[in-house]
């Protein structure tokens, strides 16, 4: 934007120049003249032989004519302006005198400001290249930035549910501060420290924590900022960032999702000499090469550690690699109270109960759904936030917003009622169903309607009976749509894909099939296009078609298993439908005093 600006500031200058001269140029005299001495124009101004004369004073010029009607141009000495004028008109002389200059303001800006203005762009434009010049230069420094106390700081203390994590980094913590109790002790801090785990779980906040409660420099760059089209230059960046490091030792050095730079070599087109696979090999000859980096502690994020080489994995680089789960109900408990500790909550706002409705959700879910909440509120005009605003909130970051302007017909409503019905009925009815929270046949998001099973505490393992359990509930829809309408539609699309991935992976990977056996079939294999992993067929056409009817045999079992459940108890099937079509939405009291009668 500076460019183009200067560019068309410059453009504009030189056009003024050029009609000015173009001007000067058009306004000249064109008559054919003969430059001739003061003393001859004096001569012949005596003798009355000047018939019309210019007289210009600002270059102390005279154009004169004489009556043979040849022109001449004479130079006359400063300061005679006055008296030559006089003479000439004396001799019967037609005079004319020039405006002399700076008596319009065209003339003082052309004549004074404008050399000014070009002066002064031609030097700013000239600074600018030579400034884009060392930009050139510097194509191969690091882009890495340096985050200093003096910015803000993040502590222990803002990382919540993480404490097994935050334990396993005061080592790294005290080291900083104190490196000369383990010098002493000959222990070695870790070189490298791998924090790896599923997207916003807080593996970045961990790391600049780090570096917040050490109190040392802490440089962050992404793995991707390494990487360019020429060759040399990510190698050139590593290295410039470790000579940065160094004297700013000692610090950490943060690189975000490492995989970008560090996956396994060979893995993709090139061979061995391309970019990336030179920068890793410039990054692994400073973590552990013959150069010293003590004080200098490595750390990075990355959601594959699978891809990554095995030679950044290997003691002396990255010696430390600490997993960064999801948090369990308890940590996402103590995540709610950081992110809600700076929102005005009503009263009747009981983190526990939220985090209890949201399993699996990750630091930064949590820190949307606390965002989410407030929107809201502030949405009502409300001066607090509230309960109903965390439960909406919590739906909209599951299933999307309220669609409140889609209009259901009469009958299609009634099948979504029966069909998130046969869910409710069947959830509630298995052994190893999950609690059912809420039913609802409001559209969100893509859904017509949804149920929401949450359970009590979290899981870790999954038995067999409880893949069936979830099985038979994601096919209760389409049993009550075809129990009560004699006919199946469209709406459990969702529940049938849901059904056959769980299938698939009890008996592919989980080996939960009494015909197959306990064997994992399809290894996974990183892929170059497409999605980054795949399962590939590693077991006969035999076996992959007993594979199939085994998947089937399962999902048409409990099917009839749901249809079955729903035929015993279709006047509760009716009961919970009818609720549903007249109050849209039913909390768990509700539907337990309609299914048990308690």
């Amino acid at each position: 934007m500076q460019n183009r600006w200067l560019r068309g500031l410059l453009t504009i200058v030189f056009v003024v120049l050029i009609v000015s001269l173009l001007m000067e140029f058009f306004n000249a005299p064109t008559q054919q003249t003969s430059q001739t001495p003061y003393s001859t124009l004096i001569s012949d101004t005596l003798t009355n032989q000047v018939t019309q004369a210019t007289v210009e004073p600002a270059t102390h010029t005279v154009l004169w004519t004489d009556r043979s009607g040849k022109h001449y141009l004479t130079v006359y000495p400063t300061g005679y302006t006055n008296e030559l004028s006089n003479d000439l008109n004396d001799h019967g002389a037609v005079v004319t005198i020039t405006k002399p200059p700076g008596t319009g303001i065209w003339m003082t800006v052309l004549g004074d400001v404008l050399p000014l203005i070009v002066v002064v762009g031609l030097v700013f434009f000239l600074v600018r290249q030579g400034q884009g010049g060392n930009r050139m230069m510097s194509f191969g420094r690091s882009q890495a930035r340096l985050i200093n106390e003096s910015q803000q700081r993040v502590t222990f203390a803002d990382v919540a549910g993480l404490d097994e994590e935050k334990q396993e980094l005061e080592e790294v913590v005290d080291f900083l501060k104190n490196p000369k109790r383990y010098l002493e002790m000959g222990a070695r801090i870790p070189k490298g420290v791998l924090l790896y785990g599923p997207p916003g779980t807080g593996k970045t906040l961990l790391a600049r924590a780090v570096a917040g409660e050490a109190g040392v420099p802490f440089f962050s760059e992404s793995g991707s900022g390494f990487v360019e089209m020429f060759v040399g230059v990510g190698a050139s960046r590593v290295r410039d960032l470790f000579d940065q490091a160094k004297k700013n030792a000692p610090c950490i050095v943060f690189i975000d999702e490492l995989d970008a730079v560090g996956r396994m070599r060979g893995a993709g087109y090139g061979g061995g000499n391309d970019e990336r696979e030179q920068t890793l090999n410039q990054l692994l000859v400073e973590m552990d090469g013959f150069g010293v980096n003590e004080g200098i502690i490595l750390m990075a994020a990355t959601n594959r550690p699978d891809v990554l080489d095995p030679a950044l994995l290997r003691p002396g680089r990255f010696d430390r690699q600490i997993v960064v789960h999801a948090p369990d109900l308890a940590g996402r408990i103590e995540i709610l109270k950081v992110h809600t500790r700076n929102k005005p909550l009503a009263s009747d706002v009981d983190l526990a109960v939220i985090a209890k409705r949201t399993p699996g959700f990750t630091g930064a879910d949590l820190a949307n759904l606390a965002n989410e909440a407030a929107l809201l509120a502030a949405r009502e005009r409300q001066k607090r936030i509230t309960m109903a605003n965390f439960i909406e909130a919590t739906e909209r970051v599951m299933a999307g917003p309220q669609k409140k302007t889609r209009v259901l017909s009469n009958f299609e409503k009634r099948v979504v009622a029966f069909h998130e019905s046969g869910h409710t009925l069947v959830g509630m009815l298995v052994p190893h169903g999950d609690p059912i929270h809420k039913v609802t046949i409001i559209p969100r998001g893509m859904a017509m309607g949804y149920t929401l099973p949450v359970p009590d505490e979290d899981r870790y393992r999954i038995t067999r009976e409880q893949f069936l359990d979830k099985v038979a509930m994601s096919l209760g829809g389409r049993a009550a749509e075809q129990i009560v309408f004699g006919e199946i539609s469209t709406g459990a699309s969702d529940d049938l894909e849901k059904s056959t991935r769980m299938v698939r992976q009890m008996i592919m990977e989980y080996g939960m099939s009494d015909e197959l056996g306990p064997i994992t079939y399809g290894r996974r294999q990183e892929v170059f296009l497409g999605r980054d992993l795949m399962r590939q067929q590693d077991y006969s056409d035999e076996v992959a078609a007993k594979i199939d009817q085994a998947i089937r045999h399962v999902i048409v079992e409990q099917y009839e298993r749901a249809k079955s459940l729903l035929m015993q108890h279709r006047q509760t099937l009716n009961r919970l439908a009818l609720a549903l079509l007249e109050k849209e939405t039913l909390e768990s009291d509700e539907l337990r005093q309609i299914v048990f009668g308690a």
